[in-house]
């Protein structure tokens, strides 16, 4: 497996070693000693979360606060998406900064966002199946969110925005300034 921070500390990009033949292939998708060594922490996950989500589909961005905060390993299972991750860590030196990774089936990469980060993806592919892992359970009152189409971010989603799909809870999230703090 190899690792790449991103621009963003804690932030990284994960390829797997894919074995290809003429059956088809096999990955090693998860190793906990691998993943707590290649991103220099210990992580332990405590629950995997799916979706199914067409064209155009924006989920997030959304994060869990304080106790509840919670890290996440994604990657997608069928289809493509566009990854974000926005640092909201207030002592960063990339606080309101992102990171976008397409992930995909095809590509196997998967994209690890520590605690502090606003997250979401937009699905790119006619479907899109999402998967990932996170280290702290959900908790409805500790969750935040960021509004898509922040000025101060500036996400290039890169797809027309009057075509997004957005939830209507996901439609009025706030802006960075205005956002519940993390910590």
């Amino acid at each position: 497996m190899k690792f790449t921070e991103t621009k963003l500390k804690g932030c990284f990009i994960l390829e797997p070693k894919i074995i290809k033949d003429e059956r088809g292939y096999f990955m090693e998708s998860f190793n906990e000693k691998t993943f707590q060594e290649g991103i220099g922490q210990k992580v332990t996950f405590v629950q995997d979360n799916q979706s199914f989500s067409t064209n155009g589909v924006l989920r997030g961005l959304h994060y869990q606060c304080g106790e509840h905060a919670q890290a996440k390993l994604v990657r997608v299972l069928d289809g493509e998406v566009l990854d974000v991750a926005v640092d909201l860590r207030p002592e960063s030196e990339t606080y309101g900064q992102y990171e976008a990774v397409l992930l995909s089936a095809e590509n196997q990469k998967q994209f690890f966002v520590p605690r502090g980060f606003a997250h979401g993806y937009l699905v790119l592919s006619n479907t899109a199946i999402f998967f990932y892992k996170c280290d702290n359970f959900y908790n409805k009152e500790s969750e935040g969110g960021l509004i898509f189409n922040d000025q101060s971010v500036n996400i290039n989603w890169n797809f027309p925005l009057n075509e997004l799909i957005i939830s209507e809870k996901d439609q009025v999230l706030p802006n960075l300034e205005n956002a519940k703090k993390v910590w």
